[in-house]
């Protein structure tokens, strides 16, 4: 009847103008997940810890463009989502205990635990002294290895706890940002607590790439170089670092812990 017809076209007007109380992000995430076809093989997650104009940027647009759901954690983060979908996350490196909270951050956003994790993050400071390499201040140097070493193994670590729960055929690899600093000291003392942290990191990469190997997951010191395998320092590429993550992301069969790569090349072996 036309009248029943007018109550009920009324009555679909007012729900329909009503707002949703929202609360937090998880919770959204949470409401939206639930709408979704169980079936639905949900995208694959990068969570990249150190995110600046070169290297960081190059990596997350690489990986967004492989339709990976991406989040990046830096000073400079906003606890938001920026207009191309990337979660943006606010993180200081230099205290490793709020390292948990940024993945928090990116199971309750995304529904799942990051299976390709990418330490980006790095820190030096100048001795005082220019004519005296450990002039450093003791507090300085914590600092900057709590960046270069003390933060990416509290990542790793959460790494592994997140992988235990994906899916058997999900591919789980930890990538750190390395260089040459491992295999040569380089006489520059500005240099002193990037190289430690380097060295120190390449260490404990290695030993777990070897060490969780049975379960599938690996562990990756990245390594650019130029075509002669001399040291590329400030000629860092951030494209070629993107194009190798990704490659990584999707296969390291034969690529050591070590992975030394050139650009448009992949993994070159300078051994």
């Amino acid at each position: 009847m036309p009248f029943l017809r007018s109550i009920s076209q009324r009555l679909q007007n007012r729900l329909s103008s009503k707002p949703i109380p929202t609360s937090t992000s998880a919770t959204t995430f949470q409401s939206t997940s639930q709408s979704k076809n169980p079936n639905t093989m949900a995208a694959p997650i990068v969570l990249i810890l150190g995110s600046g104009p070169r290297v960081g940027a190059a990596v997350s647009e690489t990986f967004a463009a492989n339709g990976y759901q991406v989040a990046v954690a830096a000073r400079k983060g906003t606890n938001s989502k920026t207009e191309n979908g990337v979660l943006s996350i606010k993180a200081d490196f230099t205290h490793p205990e709020s390292v948990a909270t940024v993945f928090d951050a990116v199971k309750a956003e995304f529904g799942a635990a990051p299976g390709i994790v990418i330490y980006n993050a790095a820190a030096l400071t100048p001795p005082s002294d220019k004519e005296s390499a450990l002039s450093i201040p003791a507090a300085k140097v914590t600092s900057d290895l709590n960046v270069n070493v003390v933060s990416p193994y509290v990542a790793a670590q959460e790494a592994i706890k997140g992988w235990a729960t994906l899916p058997a055929h999900a591919k789980k690899t930890f990538i750190y940002t390395g260089n040459i600093q491992n295999e040569a000291v380089l006489p520059v003392p500005m240099m002193l607590n990037l190289g430690v942290g380097k060295a120190a990191s390449a260490y404990w990469v290695g030993l777990a790439d070897g060490a969780y190997s049975a379960q599938g997951y690996r562990f990756i010191y990245a390594d650019e170089r130029h075509p002669d395998g001399k040291f590329k320092g400030m000629a860092l590429d951030g494209p070629a670092h993107g194009d190798f993550y990704a490659q990584l992301a999707k296969s390291t069969e034969g690529v050591p812990w070590h992975a030394t790569f050139v650009k448009d090349k992949g993994y070159v072996s300078f051994k």
